[in-house]
């Protein structure tokens, strides 16, 4: 007698899904129990036992110098991410020289890495100092890209402005290659973002969020990262270079790809490039009058 196959239905989110609260309580790398979560497959990838996954995501997290966040990021989001019954893979991406942090670059890796990786359609770029704080807000990825975190407690939960794009955001594959991905020019804090919201806006993308008393997001406690200088600059110059800034330019080598329980780490050298574009800009801050 022939068995007839059962096809899994799609998974639907709970609907007693509501505000959660975030224990702060940090613990090192070393002490986080990769047993913790049986569910999760080598890597840190996790598909739904009794349903089928609408949503097939790869989320980003760009990193140097946070191990004091990685651990209780990592344990959080699992617990987070299960609830929605989507399917989904957590990638470290970590920058391994000294350069300024460069988390357009970062961000750049790990989309291409992860494409080897897995055939994801959706890609969350996330901030390891950023925990959600309500399951209804869905890492998942729309016909429009998504500002996940419009609501930060350290911002008064408001959105500093229309075009924000930071943080926690979703795209698809399609709406990523597009644009070119993230720009490789912003070194330092601040700029890549709304360099992105510039690009998407360009291509006719509209940005999207959820309602701002679900897209909330607490803050971990860190130094303040030091402010990129040339980040207005550079973004006068968004529309003229991003057809050759980004996915296209992307220069880097991976110095090592480690699988754990939990996570998918992968630690790459970035290549630095000067733009002939940058050169009279950085020769007056140089030299000033004298030239």
């Amino acid at each position: 007698m022939l068995r007839v196959r059962q096809e899994k239905p799609l998974c639907e989110l709970p609907s007693n899904l509501g505000p959660i609260s975030v224990n702060r309580s940090y613990i090192d790398l070393e002490e986080l129990d990769e047993h913790a979560f049986p569910e999760v497959k080598w890597g840190g990838q996790f598909s739904p036992y009794d349903c089928t996954a609408e949503h097939k995501v790869a989320i980003i997290v760009p990193f140097r110098d946070r191990q004091k966040h990685l651990a209780l990021f990592i344990k959080y989001m699992h617990s987070f991410l299960m609830k929605q019954q989507i399917e989904y893979r957590l990638f470290i991406i970590e920058q391994a020289e000294t350069h300024p942090f460069n988390r357009g670059q970062l961000m750049n890796v790990g989309f291409l890495e992860s494409q080897k990786m897995g055939n994801w359609e959706c890609f969350i770029f996330h901030d390891v100092d950023l925990l959600p704080l309500d399951p209804r807000n869905v890492y998942q990825c729309d016909k429009q890209p998504r500002h996940l975190a419009a609501a930060v407690d350290k911002l008064g939960f408001e959105l500093p402005n229309s075009y924000s794009f930071g943080g926690v955001t979703a795209v698809t594959l399609e709406q990523f290659k597009k644009v070119n991905g993230f720009s490789n020019r912003y070194q330092g804090w601040g700029g890549e973002d709304d360099d992105m919201s510039h690009r998407l806006r360009m291509m006719g993308y509209r940005i999207t969020r959820y309602n701002m008393s679900v897209a909330r997001y607490t803050m971990l406690s860190h130094s303040e990262a030091l402010r990129n200088p040339k980040r207005t600059y550079l973004l006068s110059g968004t529309k003229r270079k991003n057809k050759e800034d980004g996915l296209s330019s992307l220069e880097y080598v991976v110095i090592k790809k480690n699988l754990h329980q939990l996570y998918t780490h992968i630690i790459a050298n970035l290549k630095e490039k000067l733009d002939s574009i940058e050169i009279p800009y950085l020769a007056n801050m140089l030299f000033g009058d004298k030239l």
